[in-house]
């Protein structure tokens, strides 16, 4: 006999999220299942064994949320340290370029596990990162819709989209030469050297032919799931679900999704000294530097850091990470940190970064344009200063200096691989005094959009906000979805 409609509408759902074993995904998969829970939908994270500890303490206390670990059998085989279950545990090493792409190989061996999983639980939605291509069909498999999540905005979505469908970079006759994103809303100007790697190859290549099966795979799902919020991006939102046709819900920022009213306080109290430092600043008067937990730079290049803040003259909190090769004395300019005690502090490591910018001493932020970092500097309400490296920051880039007029870019010009470009310490005194120059009336529009478009975020993600419709359509379409016996 077939269940009734009504009671299967009303029974509690069940979904499966699967992040990609990164820091940078993990965390917003979190506060995504962490949003589904707060909703009464029973959300299991399903990641592996050494990982399992990130999402422990938040299964255990929050009601709805558990996690499940799965085996990750391949990473020996595929010429991986041991132990190697996270792309963090490669980023700091000498020969992370030549790891990392093993790495994304090695992940298909999930597949099994996962569809024993997906056979045995039989969950109503499988939310898997962008990096498991092979999860559509794997759903598919036990009639389960997957729901694909990028880890970026509608703008990065819809530019590279474009870029790989009209393919303007080869038309113009060199790497340096710019041109325009045909059909993206606004004029929108890239050069080749600024596109990924695999997107400016001519044949195949590993990861080339990854993001070809991410692209192939997303046709094929149910949807996408941005991390994002329809005012911040209206116009790509709008054409990435009209004339890109894609299906998507925008429930960002995910980073305020959680139920201690959007304040991380949980990762702010691991490192109560930087905040007790801020403490003692005035109101937006210290810049934030931080590149995230994958981009990594060579000496020199760290160095050049340290003397453009120091000539910056403003007040600083910089995040950092380094080659575990090499030794402080390299990148640290002599005398340094007893030269500027009391206007700069250097953590060494992880950063409570959410607490850090949502503190009021911090008036900016230097970022490497990881969409994370991007987006939690927006719902900070914080300017930035812009350093974009590889993935899709230089789309991001774009969007937070032309599209929403919030940042000053530093100079980048080349996407690398990991290991961050080089730019003088010129480079970065001239935008982090642009940003925080409090007696420019141009740096002080631009802090004041930020800080609206910081409350527009808030707004989003409050009752009867755009991202809040937008997760509980989701949600009603799911419920609709079961109580028809799927049809994916």
């Amino acid at each position: 006999m077939a269940q009734d409609d009504t009671t299967s509408h009303f029974q509690q759902l069940h979904i499966f999220f699967v992040p990609f074993m990164a820091r940078g995904h993990m965390i917003p998969f979190l506060h995504m299942a962490k949003f589904f829970a707060s909703k009464g939908i029973k959300s299991t994270i399903i990641t592996t064994k050494l990982n399992h500890p990130f999402f422990a303490a938040a299964a255990a206390a929050i009601p709805n949320l558990e996690t499940t670990t799965i085996p990750f059998p391949a990473a020996e085989d595929a010429g991986l340290p041991p132990n190697c279950e996270s792309m963090d545990s490669i980023t700091s090493r000498p020969d992370a370029v030549e790891l990392a792409p093993k790495f994304f190989l090695a992940t298909a061996s999930l597949r099994r596990p996962l569809e024993s999983l997906l056979e045995t639980s039989k969950p109503d939605c499988l939310v898997a990162d962008m990096f498991f291509p092979w999860s559509t069909a794997a759903a598919a498999r036990f009639g389960i819709p997957r729901l694909v999540f990028h880890g970026t905005g509608f703008f990065s979505l819809s530019a590279a989209e474009t870029v790989g469908i009209h393919e303007p970079h080869k038309r113009v006759s060199s790497d340096s030469e710019p041109f325009l994103i045909p059909n993206l809303p606004g004029q929108i100007s890239m050069t080749r050297k600024q596109l990924p790697e695999y997107a400016r190859q001519s044949g195949d290549s590993g990861f080339g032919n990854l993001m070809k099966s991410v692209r192939e795979s997303e046709l094929k799902s149910y949807g996408v799931i941005v991390n994002s919020f329809y005012e911040l991006e209206t116009d790509y939102a709008d054409y990435y679900r009209s004339a890109l046709e894609r299906k998507a819900w925008h429930i960002g920022p995910l980073s305020l999704c959680n139920n201690d009213n959007g304040k991380e306080s949980e990762r702010g109290k691991r490192d109560s000294n930087c905040l007790k430092w801020l403490d003692g600043k005035r109101t937006g008067s210290v810049i934030y530097v931080c590149f995230g937990s994958m981009s990594m730079f060579a000496a020199d290049q760290l160095r050049e850091i340290a003397i453009g803040l120091e000539a910056s003259g403003e007040q600083f909190v910089w995040a950092v990470r380094k080659d575990e090769s090499e030794d402080e004395s390299e990148w640290l300019p002599q005398g340094f940190e007893a030269r500027l005690r009391g206007r700069g502090l250097i953590v060494r490591g992880w950063a409570p970064q959410v607490a850090i910018l949502e503190h009021q001493a911090v008036g900016g932020f230097v970022t490497h344009c990881g969409w994370n970092s991007t987006l939690e500097g927006v719902a900070a309400g914080k300017a930035m200063v812009t350093w974009p490296m590889f993935a899709e920051q230089f789309y991001n880039e774009k969007l937070v200096t032309e599209v929403l007029r919030i940042g000053v870019a530093v100079g980048a010009t080349e996407w690398v691989r990991l290991r961050g470009g080089r730019l003088r310490g010129e480079d970065l005194k001239r935008a982090v005094r642009k940003v925080m120059d409090r007696g420019d009336e141009e740096a002080g529009e631009m802090r004041e959009r930020s800080r609206k478009v910081g409350e527009m975020a808030r707004r989003a993600v409050g009752e009867g906000g755009s991202s809040w419709k937008d997760l509980n359509g989701l949600i009603d379409e799911l419920r609709r979805l079961r109580s028809h016996g799927g049809n994916v």
